[in-house]
This record gives structure tokens, C-alpha cells and sequence, in this order.
């Protein structure tokens, strides 16, 4: 990491908080990564408490690495990205939260993806991680799709992969449909052998317990299962779809990004995947660009 002649006054932290962790980076003036952090969910929309304590803990994580812990969070500038807030009433709450920051900027982490995946140039992102989103920002206009959440949306996602996962292994269960590797899988995962245990085990969790199978359900589809492949191809035309809805903006650039992005890409339809430019950073630097970009403005009125 690149720690000489830190000015503590010019270092900024740029954090991503999604439904599964909260990774944070420090940066120098010249954008160079000093250190990072990772803790858990950061999504306000499944526990404001939860969020705020993955916020500061991760930017603490990444001082530390960063060979910076003596530095106070209350002098360092921070631009953070959260799933949740682009529902007005969690972007209320977190804008009324006294953070331990100097100053903080706060946006959605589908804008944050976008800046750092086109470094701040107008583009589009489409998301799969543990939800799943559309979003572009082109000529000042920002246009999304999806991102209605778990498990009403964000289909596509690890955790919809998960889900529907557990939905087919039920009917098996309950012989309505054939056997399947999918199936065997899941419930050696969870520790289970029956429908009531399954249930039992699952009800009421959390979008990042049902992200957690998705792996099995491409390591299934991987040994040709044809209930795995059917819920991939399911979540694949559906991300295919947001990305044609993307491109009518016209974005100079579009890249997909995710924690379920690189499987999932090899399933998306030809005409989306020739289409498809690799990020040129993290959302963690988008989130640094962004708070640097307000300050620019400030200055500017």
C-alpha cells in the first residue's frame, strides 16, 4: 500500500454497501488505494443499525490496513453507496444519521457502480450481486430498472438464484417434478432431508442466506442439471432485457458488474455480451469520484 507523504487532510474513503457486505477504500489525492475494509450487510433497507455499523467498521478496516489507524474517521471525507436509499424514506434516515465522518456524501450504489465502472464519464451498469438492477446516467439523466428488491424482485440475483433454488428442491420434495443434482445439492448445503426441515430452515431469511446457494445452482448447471440450467437461463434473459432497456439510453459505455456477474455473463444472450465493456473500477472508486465530484460543484456555485 502506498503510505508516504499522507496528507490526512486530501484522504477520502469511498465505500459500497450492499445486502451481503460493506467494502470500504482510502485513497489518496491521487486516487491511489492505501487501504481497504470489509464488513457485513450495508444495506439500510434489511436494518439501519446493521448498515451504519458495516459503514464504520469497514472504513475503520481499511484505515487499519491502510497502516492509518491513528487517524480519526472524523477527519477524513467519505462518499458512500448504499442498496436501500433510493427509496426516499431510507435515504431520509440515513442523511439524518450523525456519522463519524467530517462530511459525507451519500448517493445510491447503483450510481457509485456506474462512476467507477465509466470513472466518472456517463455509461450504464447493469448489477448482479446479491439483488440485481439496471442503471444508467447519461447527459445528467439517471434512468434505472429492477432494483424492487428481495424477494419481490431482483431477479437474476444470487439471492433470487437461491430462492427459486429452493422452490424447485420443494416440489421435488413433494415429488411434483423430476429428480435432480439441483436438488441433491441444496439440501446437502443446508443440512436437510426433508421438505419440513427445509422449510423450517429457510423461512423469514434474509437475501444474503438465499445468495449464498447460488453456487450451487451453477455448479449443478456446470454437471449439465437441467433445473439448474433452467433457473440460469431464466435469470440470464431477464438481465438481457435490462441491458437492451439500458442501451436505448444511448450510454457510451455498458459494462455488467456483480458479484454474480463473470457466471452468469456466459449465459446472457450474444447480441448483450458483444455489447459489454469490462468496469474500469470498483464502486468503492466511484464512490470516492462522486464525493469529489460534489465538492467540485460546491465550489463552482
Amino acid at each position: 500500500m502506498i503510505t508516504d507523504n499522507i496528507n490526512k487532510n486530501k484522504l477520502f474513503m469511498g465505500i459500497d454497501g450492499g445486502g451481503t457486505k460493506c467494502r470500504a477504500i482510502i485513497v489518496n489525492e491521487s486516487n491511489d488505494v492505501l487501504g481497504e475494509g470489509i464488513a457485513g450487510p450495508g444495506n439500510p433497507l434489511h436494518g439501519f443499525t446493521q448498515a451504519t455499523a458495516s459503514i464504520e467498521q469497514s472504513a475503520r478496516l481499511a484505515l487499519q490496513d491502510a497502516g492509518l489507524a491513528d487517524i480519526s474517521l472524523s477527519e477524513i471525507t467519505a462518499g458512500i453507496g448504499l442498496a436501500g436509499v433510493n427509496l426516499p424514506s431510507l435515504l431520509t434516515q440515513m442523511n439524518q444519521w450523525h456519522s463519524p465522518f467530517k462530511k459525507m456524501y451519500l448517493t445510491t450504489d447503483l450510481l457509485i457502480a456506474c462512476m467507477g465502472a465509466h470513472q466518472g464519464e456517463d455509461g450504464a451498469v447493469i448489477i448482479a450481486g446479491t439483488g440485481s438492477c439496471g442503471f444508467s446516467y447519461v447527459n445528467g439523466h439517471a434512468f434505472m430498472l429492477g432494483g424492487h428488491g428481495f424477494p419481490h424482485g431482483d431477479k437474476g440475483s444470487g439471492a433470487w438464484v437461491g430462492f427459486v433454488a429452493c422452490q424447485h428442491a420443494l416440489m421435488e420434495l413433494d415429488k411434483l417434478v423430476p429428480s435432480s443434482l439441483l436438488t441433491t445439492q441444496v439440501l446437502a448445503h443446508l443440512k436437510v432431508s426433508n421438505a419440513v426441515q427445509l422449510v423450517e430452515l429457510i423461512a423469514n431469511k434474509p437475501a444474503a442466506y438465499f445468495a449464498q446457494l447460488a453456487a450451487c445452482v451453477f455448479k449443478s448447471a456446470q454437471q449439465n442439471d437441467a433445473a439448474a440450467i433452467d433457473i440460469i437461463k431464466d435469470g440470464a434473459n431477464y438481465i438481457s432485457d435490462i441491458a437492451r432497456e439500458l442501451l436505448k439510453q444511448n450510454p457510451p459505455r455498458i459494462s455488467f458488474i456483480g458479484g454474480l456477474s463473470e457466471s452468469i455473463t456466459t449465459w446472457l444472450d450474444s447480441d448483450i455480451k458483444s455489447k459489454l465493456a469490462a468496469p474500469l473500477s470498483a464502486p468503492e472508486m466511484g464512490a470516492v469520484l462522486y464525493a469529489k465530484q460534489q465538492i467540485n460543484n460546491t465550489r463552482q456555485e
